[in-house]
Order: structure tokens, then sequence, then C-alpha cells
């Protein structure tokens, strides 16, 4: 018993290290950086990077209450994995791609492939309908009526296309890469580096060097929603507003995020990192109504 649960705790931190140590690979989409395999997923989920899931399912296209991959990421998760060495950014190299005469050879193959599996799939079928016609017909002794009934269905049979079996692709040859790809691929992030910019990450990575989790609140009217642990098991208990220590607020913009941090039943954080230090000043504000 015991070497077993030693097993047991040796795989386990052997699959740990190994998703410590990989390299997630971030794609991009236009300028919003995603990440496809459901190994990076994992990998950014155990760095403590939510993300959000905006892919529609397969076998479920036509609907938005459960959704897959990609899974998109805020431009601060992505830069915290890159400073801390756990992803890169996969460019796509102008003319790196197949040429056209390569595409249309891969087209033709797939076609040729669908072609083949449609005439195996319709002969199974065909044969299981003759099966079924033998057993219903085992008791009749006239072969004569049996031979006219087997060429009947062999006439009339008809097996639709949209009755065939089709192969869901879950992984794409294009996304699969080693480090010497990586390392060519590799790039600098595509941020713009502005003081907003930069004021929201610091934010960012000190509230993730504390052990929140935090998610995009635009919903909210503010920067980041602040979870106290992983987001599938809390509520969201502040609404992080980064603000710049110079920067100058209106009072009525300070009511506002206030009331609606009230309503929504959550405390407004002001965040203000200060410029000699890494430290982030944090102000919360709760409304009590009028008095």
């Amino acid at each position: 018993m015991d070497l077993t649960a030693a097993g047991g705790s040796a795989t386990g931190r052997k699959r740990d290290a190994d998703t410590a140590a990989r390299v997630v690979g971030v794609d991009t989409c236009g300028s919003t950086p995603v990440v496809w395999r459901m190994a990076d997923v994992k990998c950014c989920r155990d760095a403590g990077v939510v993300g959000s899931l905006v892919g529609s399912l397969a076998r479920q296209p036509r609907q938005n209450s459960r959704l897959g991959r990609p899974l998109e990421l805020l431009d601060e998760e992505v830069r915290l994995l890159a400073e801390s060495g756990r992803a890169v950014l996969l460019l796509r190299a102008e003319g790196a791609g197949e040429s056209e005469d390569a595409h249309s050879q891969r087209v033709k193959k797939h076609q040729e492939d669908l072609e083949q599996s449609y005439a195996e799939q319709r002969a199974l079928a065909l044969q299981e309908k003759k099966s079924i016609l033998q057993r219903v017909m085992a008791e009749k002794k006239d072969e004569d009526s049996v031979r006219e009934h087997f060429e009947a269905l062999e006439r009339n049979f008809s097996f639709p296309r949209s009755s065939m079996a089709v192969q869901l692709c879950t992984a794409q040859a294009g996304l699969s890469y080693h480090a010497d790809e990586r390392s060519f691929l590799a790039a600098s992030w595509p941020l713009c580096q502005d003081e907003r910019l930069e004021t929201r990450f610091s934010v960012f990575r000190d509230l993730r060097r504390r052990g929140f989790y935090l998610t995009s609140a635009g919903k909210f009217g503010g920067d980041y929603l602040v979870y106290p642990g992983d987001p599938l098991r809390f509520h969201a208990h502040f609404i992080a507003l980064c603000i710049s220590m110079e920067a100058l607020t209106p009072l009525s913009d300070v009511l506002a995020i206030a009331r609606l941090g009230s309503n929504v039943k959550k405390t407004v954080l002001l965040c203000s990192p200060q410029e000699s230090e890494e430290d982030v000043i944090y102000t919360s504000l709760q409304w009590s109504g009028m008095v």
C-alpha cells in the first residue's frame, strides 16, 4: 500500500513538474492573444491565469452558455507569463505558409478521403440492411423471393451523405511546435507601452503576487474583478480600478464607481502604483448612502 501511494505521489509530482516546465504558445487573432492547445490552457490555469473561453463547441455550435477554445487572454496575463518565462508568442511569418499547389493537393486528398469513407460506410450500411432482411425472411423457404428482395434493396438503397460519420479534428498540425521553432518565432509582445498599460500591469502583477485571481471587469466599469481564489470556487470580492498617482479623477466618477460597487455587492479598489517602488497603494471605497 505504501509503495502504491508513493508511486502515485511521484507520478503527480512528475506531472506537476512537466506542467511547470511547459512553455505556453500564445497565438494572436489580430491583436488579441489566444491559446489553442489544451495543454497550454491547463498550464495557464496552473499559473493562475484565468482568461476567457471564446470559441464554440464543435457539437453544440448554436449556443453560448458553454464555450470552448480558444482561450482569450488579457494583455497583462500574456505579459506576466512572458516575464516569468512561461509563454512565447507565435507569429505567422509572411510567406511561411504552404503554397497554393500544396494547399490544392491537401484539399484534393481530403476530398478523396471523404469519398472513400462514404463508400465504405455505405457498404457497411447496406450490409446491415441485408442482415436485417435476411433475419426477417429466414422463415420463408422461397429462395427466389429472398433473392428478389435483396436485388430490390440494392437498387433502391439510399445512404444520404448527411448520415455519414465525420471525424471531428481536435488538433491542427500547424499548431505543433518544438523548442527550435519557439526561439525562431519568439518576438516582442504586440503591446503599446504607454503609461495606462504600465499602470494596469503593475497592479495586475502585484495582485497576482498576493495570491488573488483576476479577470476583466469591463461589465462592472472597472479594470479587473479580483477573486480571493479560483473563480470557479469564489465570487469576486473587489472591483479594481487602476489610477496613476498623478491622475486627477473627478469626484463624480469616484461616487459613480462606489455606488456601482455597492449595487453589485463588491468593494471598489482604487489601485495606484508608486513610481519609485514596485508597491501599489490600495484605497477601498464603499457607498453607504447620503447622510
